[in-house]
C-alpha cells in the first residue's frame, strides 16, 4: 500500500512540484497551504510523513511541529529558505527529523524522504524476516535458503531485505538507488539492474511463494503469493 505524504507549504509553485515528483515516486500526497489547514488535514488523514514549511500563515512550522509532537511521532521534515543554525537546531530540537533548506534539489529531498521513511520503518520492521524457505537476516547479514547459510554480498542482502520488508510493493530503480545505495551514489539505475539479475541467479527455484518480479516500465517488488 501507497505511502501518504502530507505538504504543507503555502507557496503554490513548490507545493506543486513537490506533488508531482513525490507522486512519480508512488507515494499518494495531500496538501496544505497553511497550517491551520494542513492540522485539519494531518487529524484526518494520518499521514505517513509530513513535509512541513516554517513560514506559513494561520499557523507557523514551529506551532505545527509543537502539535504535531503533542501527540505523534509521525516523521516530519522541515522545509525552509533560512539556512542559519538557529533555525536548523529549533526544528531538530521540536521534533522534526530531517531539515532540508530551500533552494534544494529535487533528488536529494527525495532522498531524504525515502532516507525518514526507511528510518522509521527500520524501528517497526524485524531485522529478521522469514518466507517459504527464505530467511533473511538484516542484523548478522545472513541469508538461510532451504535450512542453509548461502553467500551472498552485502548490497544484494541490503537490496533483498528492502524489497522483502515491504512485500508486493513496487519500487522504482531511483529509489532502490536512493534507498539501498543512498543518494550521493553517483552510478546509474543498471546497478540495480545487475545486482536483481545476480539474486535470481542465486534464488530461482527456492519457492513458488515467492518472487523477485519486475514491473515493466516502473521497477521491482517482492512479490508474495497465496
Amino acid at each position: 500500500m501507497a505511502k501518504t505524504l502530507l505538504i504543507m507549504e503555502d507557496d503554490s509553485n513548490i507545493r506543486e512540484l513537490l506533488r508531482l515528483y513525490l507522486e512519480q515516486e508512488g507515494y499518494t500526497i495531500e496538501t496544505a497551504t497553511d497550517g491551520a489547514e494542513g492540522m485539519r488535514a494531518f487529524k484526518r488523514i494520518h499521514p505517513d510523513l509530513v513535509l512541513l514549511d516554517v513560514m506559513m500563515p494561520q499557523m507557523d512550522g514551529w506551532q505545527v511541529i509543537k502539535e504535531i509532537r503533542a501527540s505523534s511521532k509521525t516523521p516530519v521534515i522541515m522545509l525552509t529558505a533560512k539556512s542559519e543554525t538557529f533555525d536548523k537546531v529549533s526544528g531538530l530540537e521540536l521534533g522534526a527529523d530531517d531539515y532540508i533548506t530551500k533552494p534544494f534539489e529535487m533528488r536529494e529531498l527525495i532522498a531524504r524522504v525515502h532516507a525518514v521513511l526507511r528510518r522509521f520503518d527500520d524501528d517497526e520492521t524485524p531485522a529478521k524476516l522469514e518466507f517459504d524457505n527464505l530467511i533473511i537476516d538484516k542484523e548478522s547479514y545472513n541469508i538461510v535458503v532451504k535450512g542453509q547459510k548461502m553467500e551472498i554480498p552485502p548490497k544484494e542482502i541490503e537490496l533483498l531485505y528492502f524489497l522483502a520488508s515491504s512485500p508486493n510493493r513496487v519500487f522504482t530503480r531511483s529509489q532502490l538507488l536512493d534507498d539501498v545505495w543512498g543518494f550521493d551514489y553517483f552510478g546509474d539505475t543498471r546497478t540495480v539492474d545487475v545486482h536483481i539479475k545476480r539474486l535470481r541467479e542465486k534464488l530461482t527455484g527456492v519457492s513458488d511463494k515467492w518472487e523477485l518480479k519486475t514491473v515493466w516500465g516502473v521497477g521491482y517488488k517482492f512479490e508474495t503469493k497465496n
